[in-house]
């Protein structure tokens, strides 16, 4: 992490509000708020990941911060975080990030949901889900919300938008955040959006399906489209991607109901292990934004390209 980044991040959680009482506090709030935020981006996961990070990391902490009574203990991150305000938590974070790694143009934002690692209510099932936004170009978390289930995250999707400053960016969603409401938010926002489609869409998936399964029987002949193609190589493991955008949606009755509404998308992904059967999957999304892969090609390389098409989660 960058002198830069550590700085802002310090001076913007010292802003979050202490909830503890001064004479229980062994340990300064702003230390265990930037010992956790920095065990995060470096992948831990658990309370207990992350006090061991505070340690393994002690000498360059001690750069800048105080750290008056040493690191705290995995129980001491546990008990602070279940009393600060997420809220205010949230927004100092999302203040450090935003001076040190301003978002470019057309950067994706990956919108998603998972559950969170160890967290299981008292009779073993899943607990804690978060939905998350990731920008895909600069590997950083812009901003979290916790939601008790799945389907709680079509309510924290709009929460977390809210946060975001997504102007000129695209944002990309799965198929639980494909809703009207949802793109008209990110329209409303300045920014363009990549909606993926599923059968549970009433009609969409199937009418996307088979407007691109007619457009290949006539070689998209006279349609305006986009194409573009990957190969990936790893550890025997082969996987292809081809990639088509066009902006012939016309035929799309409810058009009208999606704000910004410009192209559809079919993403092919095949996918061959050394030795095992070939396998092909098809998905479909929506989006407002055309010329979208005109748009990458004429900002990176095709090695950059490539890497944003993975990003894209197809």
């Amino acid at each position: 992490m960058s002198e830069d980044l550590s700085r802002s991040l310090f001076d913007s959680l010292e802003q979050v509000p202490d909830p503890r009482r001064e004479r229980t506090q062994l340990h300064r709030l702003v230390d265990i708020l930037v010992i956790a935020v920095c065990a995060s981006i470096c992948a831990a996961e658990t309370w207990e990941e992350i006090a061991e990070f505070g340690h393994a990391k002690e000498s360059w902490f001690k750069k800048f911060l105080a750290l008056p009574n040493g690191l705290p203990s995995h129980d001491t991150f546990r008990r602070v975080f279940l009393r600060i305000n997420p809220k205010k938590f949230q927004e100092a974070f999302l203040v450090s990030v935003r001076e040190v790694s301003p978002l470019a143009e057309g950067e994706i934002v990956a919108i998603d949901g998972k559950h969170v690692r160890g967290a299981r209510s008292a009779d073993g099932k899943e607990g804690l889900r978060m939905v998350s936004a990731w920008a895909c170009e600069q590997r950083l978390v812009l901003g979290q919300l916790k939601t008790g289930e799945k389907s709680n995250e079509i309510t924290a999707i709009p929460l977390l938008l809210e946060l975001l400053e997504l102007r000129g960016c695209i944002v990309t969603i799965d198929a639980m955040g494909c809703q009207t409401r949802m793109a008209s938010q990110i329209i409303a926002r300045q920014a363009d959006y990549v909606l993926s489609l599923k059968g549970n869409q009433g009609r969409l998936h199937q009418e996307a399906a088979e407007y691109f399964a007619w457009a290949e029987k006539i070689n998209f002949k006279d349609l305006e489209y986009d194409y573009c193609q990957t190969l990936e190589k790893d550890d025997g493991r082969i996987e292809g991607r081809k990639c088509w955008v066009t902006e012939d949606i016309e035929w799309f009755a409810e058009k009208g109901e999606w704000a910004g509404l410009r192209s559809f998308i079919m993403v092919e992904a095949e996918r061959e292990a050394m030795g095992g059967a070939a396998t092909v999957e098809r998905r479909y999304f929506i989006s407002s934004s055309i010329g979208l892969i005109y748009q990458q090609r004429a900002k990176q390389s095709n090695a950059a390209l490539q890497r944003r098409a993975i990003n894209l989660r197809v």
